[in-house]
């Protein structure tokens, strides 16, 4: 498994009123957590049954990574660390240098094994993959070696409709392959338009 890829799920400890907090405006606290264990537990197990990279979850807060009980046994936990969420991006990518890794979110619900493998695939002919958000942002983000990374989230405005475009003017000459569009569940808006798909 040394030069296998390396898959790394973001996440939160699901404190109480700390996950999801747009989405617990709409549905209340109690509800967002809820809907947050359930689906991120859903997506570490179908994108990392019978795969050919390691999965591995970056949390936080860090002290979560080292009690790991939310979360399934047997999965890597690693401490997201301080800064920014692409300063947090930027540093688990470049932990695998000189390895294809991808870092994706946790609140996928449509994420399938053939998305990841196609990102994976995508990265023996490009540097960088991104998977597009309809909101702007991105559900993944990965390069053909961490060490590509490094820059890639320098003044991204973060959690608006112009993350995937800032991306993107930081790649400079590399290659970038994007795959297909997936819905992230921010909010209620979010919730709602993903429950009306898939009824």
């Amino acid at each position: 498994m040394k030069n296998s890829p390396v898959l790394i799920m973001f996440a939160r400890a699901p404190y109480l009123g700390t996950v999801k907090k747009r989405l617990a405006a709409g549905i209340g606290p109690v509800a967002a957590r809820a809907f947050y264990i359930k689906t991120t537990t859903n997506v570490l197990d179908t994108v990392s049954a019978n795969a050919p990279w390691q999965t591995v979850m970056s949390v936080t807060p860090d002290a979560s990574a080292a009690q790991g009980r939310f979360w399934p046994p047997g999965v890597t936990q690693l401490p997201q660390g301080f800064g920014d969420l692409g300063e947090r991006m930027e540093r688990a990518l470049l932990q695998f240098a000189d390895r294809p890794v991808a870092i994706i979110g946790s609140d996928i619900p449509a994420v399938t094994h053939a998305h990841i493998k196609t990102a994976f695939v995508a990265l023996g002919h490009s540097d960088l993959v991104l998977g597009p958000s309809p909101d702007g942002g991105y559900w993944l983000v990965g390069a053909r070696v961490g060490s590509l990374a490094r820059g890639l989230f320098k003044n991204v405005r973060w959690s608006s409709e112009h993350t995937l475009d800032d991306t993107l003017a930081n790649v400079g000459n590399k290659r970038v392959a994007l795959i297909d569009e997936l819905d992230d569940i921010d909010n209620a808006v979010d919730l709602a338009r993903w429950r009306g798909h898939v009824s």
